[in-house]
């Protein structure tokens, strides 16, 4: 009877969990859906039609062939990269310090860069305008790159991941003569890994899907990201023909699936104990 009951509770958490994921996903679902439509297709019928009755990729060739978005997606995709690694080095390059090394005032530090997550972005835009302004960064990948090189939930982060290192690969390290950078590099970073790798996707996404810091520090169309991209393609057809919009969404959306299809299988426990890189 237990065993029954306990297999009734998890195929109905099971269920659960599943319409959640359908509703969550039906958005998704009709955008594409969308994207591959024919222009003979009626978009908004009842009940909604989720497979195209004559699939086509013109839509996309058409936005591809129509707008400049090869380049909006080398924008998006250095900035988001570069992003993410500059914010993978700062914040372990912060963090560490904060988790391992004891100097005066580390707590009190840690608790103020924590307490920096509460600002919303939209306080310090000014003043991060200004200053790119006042730096010559407008229209510049630096200036799209700079406000996110490092963050305060990524330092926090990673300062966590740390502190769970065994100290015994910390002094073992040291004793075979490694500096604090050497250790930091050969012995912090390899053993917080799954940490890194969770960082870089939410750096990723944050970077990659970003439209606020960029439509204010950009007025050059050839240094458009693919969320300005979007919108200006959204603009330029007024809502007049939503299959071209939804491929445009489509092309946007996708490296960010790929991303994290690619990088979350590295999202796994990782041994610690297995020795120091020289």
């Amino acid at each position: 009877m237990t065993v029954t009951k306990t297999w009734i509770k998890t195929a109905g958490i099971y269920l659960l969990l599943g319409a959640i994921a359908l509703v969550m996903l039906l958005p998704l679902v009709w955008l594409v859906s969308t994207a591959f439509k024919s222009p003979s297709e009626n978009l908004f019928t009842f009940p909604p039609q989720f497979l195209p009755q004559a699939p086509t990729v013109q839509n996309f060739v058409q936005v591809w062939n129509t707008n400049p978005f090869g380049r909006y997606l080398f924008n998006s995709t250095l900035v988001a990269l570069l992003t993410v690694t500059l914010n993978l080095v700062f914040c372990s390059l912060a963090a560490y310090p904060l988790a391992r090394l004891r100097f005066r005032g580390r707590e009190i530090l840690f608790s103020l860069v924590v307490a920096t997550i509460l600002i919303p972005f939209q306080i310090v835009m000014i003043p991060l305008y200004i200053l790119a302004v006042q730096l010559g960064l407008r229209n510049s990948y630096l200036g799209l790159i700079f406000p996110a090189i490092a963050s305060a939930f990524g330092i926090f982060l990673l300062r966590q991941a740390f502190q769970g290192v065994p100290k015994e690969l910390e002094e073992a390290a040291r004793m075979d003569g490694c500096s604090e950078l050497g250790i930091w590099w050969h012995v912090m970073l390899p053993a917080v890994r799954p940490a890194l790798v969770t960082l870089a996707i939410f750096v990723f996404i944050g970077s990659w899907s970003d439209f606020l810091w960029p439509l204010i520090l950009l007025d050059q169309p050839e240094m458009y990201t693919l969320p300005l991209g979007v919108a200006k393609l959204a603009g330029a057809f007024s809502g007049d023909d939503w299959r071209l919009i939804a491929a445009g969404s489509v092309i946007s959306i996708a490296p960010i699936l790929l991303f994290f299809v690619v990088m979350q299988r590295y999202i796994v426990p990782t041994e610690t104990s297995s020795g120091v890189k020289g």
